[in-house]
C-alpha cells in the first residue's frame, strides 16, 4: 500500500526519497525528476574524468586559443594561460554546486527551487536552457559536417551534394544526438567512458601529423593583435571572463549529473583529474594545428574538422572523421541536451516527461541554427557567420550567468547550511512559489553588466562580467536573507 507522507534516509552522507502520495500526486514531481536512489549513484571517479573529458576535447575548445589571439588581442602564451587560469577559476562553483547533487540526488531545477521558489526556478531554468540550446545547435553543425565529410570520403558522389550534404549531416547527427540521450544517464555514462580514450588518442594523433610544421618558438613569439603600449591586464581580465563563461552555464548545472556520484570524494576528484589539463591540452593542439596548417594543407585552419577534410587519403579522412563524429556527440549529449531537457520538463513535471522535453531541445536547437541552415542550402546570403555567433552572443550570454552561481552557493552553504528539506522540493507548502530575494540578487547585477556596456567608467564591470556578476549576486542574496531572518535550516516533515 503507498505511504501518504514522504521519508527521507540517509546513507553514509547520501541522503535518499521514499516518496509518498504527498510528493508522487504533486504537480512538482515526475520520475525523471525525483532525487536518485543511493544505489543509483554508480559514477566512481574515474566516470566523471571521462565524462570531463568528453566533454572537453571538442571543435570550440580547440578554437578558442584562436579566439583569444584574433578577438581578445592576446599573444600564443597569454591565451593558453588564460585557458588554465579560466578553468582552474571555475572548478570552485562546478565543485560547490556538485555538492548537493551528490547529497541528495536532485537535478539543477530542483535544486533551484531552494533559492528562486518552487515555480520562480522556472526563470533561471529557462535562461540557462537558452544557451545550452544555442551550444547544442552549433555542435550538431560541426558533427554534421564531420558526417558529411566522412561520406564524401567514402561515396565519391556525395561530394558534389555540397551545402545540402552538410544540412543532411546535421539532421543525421541531430537525430542521432537526442536517441542516445533520450536512453538515459547509463547510456551517456558508457559513451563518455567508451570515447575518452579515443579522443585522448586523436589528439596525440593529430599533434604527432603537426609538429614537424610548425616551430613553437615562433608561434609563441608572435606579437599580440593589440595596441602598442597597450597594457595586457584589461585584455587578459577579458579573455579570462570569456573563457570562465566557456562553462559557467556548466557551473550551474552540474547537479545533474553529480546526482550520479557515489560520493563527494568522487565528484570532487573526477572534476579536477577531468577539466583543467584536458581543457589547457587540446585548447594548446588547436593553436598548434592552425599555425602548422599553412605547411599541411596550404591554407590556414582554425577547426580540426575541416582542416582534416583537406587531407588526401580517403581512409584517414574517414577514420579521422569517425572518431570526431564520437567527440563531437560526447561533448553534445553530456553538456548541452541534458540541462535544457530538465530544465523544460520544470516547467510542468506531469505534463512535460524527458522524451518530450529532448524533442523540445531538440526542434529550439534547430531553430536556432536554422539561419546556418538556409545559408547552406542556398535560400538566403547572409554575412553573419557561425563563428562571430558563437564568438561574441553565447561567451557574452554565459557570463551573465554568474550571479545564478552565486546564488546557488550562498543559499546551499550560507543560508541553509547544507540542510534541504527533500520532499518539500517537491511540494508547494515548505518552500515559497516565488523567492524574490534570488530575482532580485540576479536582477540587478544583469543591469549593472548591461549598463557599463555604455559607460567607459564602469566598463570594467563588463569585462570581469562572470566574477563581477557571482561575487555581487552572492552578497545581495545574503544580505536580503540575513534582512529577513530566513531560517538556516529547513526541516523535513516526518
Amino acid at each position: 500500500m503507498q505511504q501518504n507522507r514522504s521519508q527521507v534516509t540517509e546513507r553514509d552522507g547520501l541522503f535518499e526519497l521514499e516518496a509518498g502520495s504527498d510528493v508522487l500526486d504533486s504537480p512538482r514531481y515526475n520520475h525523471d525528476m525525483a532525487p536518485t536512489k543511493v544505489r543509483e549513484r554508480t559514477w566512481n571517479k574515474w566516470h566523471i574524468t571521462a565524462l570531463w573529458v568528453g566533454m572537453s576535447i571538442c571543435v570550440p575548445t580547440y578554437t578558442l586559443g584562436g579566439v583569444l589571439t584574433a578577438y581578445f588581442g592576446l599573444t600564443v602564451g597569454e591565451a593558453l594561460l588564460a585557458i588554465l587560469f579560466a578553468n582552474v577559476i571555475v572548478l570552485i562553483p562546478l565543485t560547490l554546486n556538485a555538492f548537493p547533487g551528490t547529497k541528495y540526488g536532485i537535478p539543477f531545477p530542483v535544486l533551484l527551487r531552494s533559492s528562486f521558489g518552487i515555480l520562480g526556478s522556472n526563470l533561471p531554468c529557462l535562461i540557462r536552457a537558452l544557451v545550452a540550446c544555442g551550444w547544442f545547435g552549433i555542435q550538431t553543425m560541426f558533427g554534421g559536417l564531420a558526417i558529411h565529410l566522412f561520406l564524401g570520403s567514402v561515396f565519391d558522389g556525395w561530394k558534389s551534394l555540397g551545402g545540402t550534404g552538410e544540412v543532411i549531416g546535421f539532421m543525421v547527427f541531430w537525430a542521432l544526438n537526442l536517441w542516445v540521450v533520450i536512453r538515459g544517464a547509463e547510456s551517456i555514462k558508457w559513451l563518455e567512458t567508451l570515447s575518452a580514450p579515443l579522443l585522448v588518442a586523436v589528439g596525440i594523433g593529430l599533434l604527432v601529423w603537426a609538429m614537424p610544421n610548425v616551430s613553437m618558438t615562433e608561434l609563441l613569439a608572435i606579437p599580440p593583435k593589440r595596441p602598442e603600449g597597450a597594457s595586457v591586464v584589461s585584455y587578459f581580465a577579458a579573455g579570462l571572463t570569456a573563457m570562465v563563461g566557456f562553462w559557467a552555464t556548466l557551473s550551474l548545472n552540474i547537479p545533474d549529473f553529480s546526482r550520479y556520484a557515489r560520493s563527494q570524494k568522487d565528484q570532487i576528484l573526477g572534476q579536477i583529474f577531468g577539466l583543467p589539463l584536458t581543457m589547457f591540452l587540446f585548447a594548446a593542439l588547436g593553436v598548434v594545428m592552425t599555425a602548422a596548417s599553412v605547411k599541411l594543407v596550404g591554407v590556414s585552419v582554425s577547426d580540426p574538422v575541416t582542416l582534416i577534410g583537406h587531407i588526401q587519403s580517403p581512409v584517414w579522412v574517414a577514420v579521422a572523421m569517425a572518431l570526431i563524429i564520437i567527440a563531437t556527440l560526447s561533448t553534445n549529449t553530456a553538456a548541452n541536451i541534458v540541462s535544457p531537457t530538465n530544465d523544460f520538463q520544470n516547467i510542468a513535471p506531469k505534463v512535460i516527461n524527458r522524451t518530450k522535453a529532448v524533442i523540445l531541445t531538440g526542434f529550439v536547437g534547430l531553430a536556432l541554427m536554422g539561419h546556418e541552415l538556409l545559408k547552406k542550402l542556398g535560400l538566403i546570403v547572409s554575412d553573419v557567420s557561425l563563428e562571430t555567433v558563437y564568438s561574441n552572443w553565447l561567451l557574452g550570454y554565459s557570463s551573465l550567468l554568474g550571479p545564478i552561481a552565486g546564488i546557488m552557493v550562498v543559499d546551499y552553504f550560507l543560508i541553509k547550511k547544507q540542510q534541504l528539506d527533500l520532499a518539500g522540493l517537491y511540494r508547494d507548502d515548505v518552500y515559497p512559489a516565488w523567492n524574490w530575494a534570488g530575482f532580485i540578487a540576479f536582477g540587478v547585477p544583469v543591469v549593472l553588466t548591461l549598463l557599463s556596456l555604455g559607460s567607459s567608467a564602469f566598463s570594467w564591470f563588463y569585462s570581469y562580467g562572470w566574477f563581477t556578476g557571482s561575487a555581487l549576486g552572492g552578497l545581495i542574496y545574503y544580505g536580503l536573507c540575513a534582512m529577513r531572518a530566513t531560517p538556516s535550516v529547513v526541516k523535513s516533515p516526518v
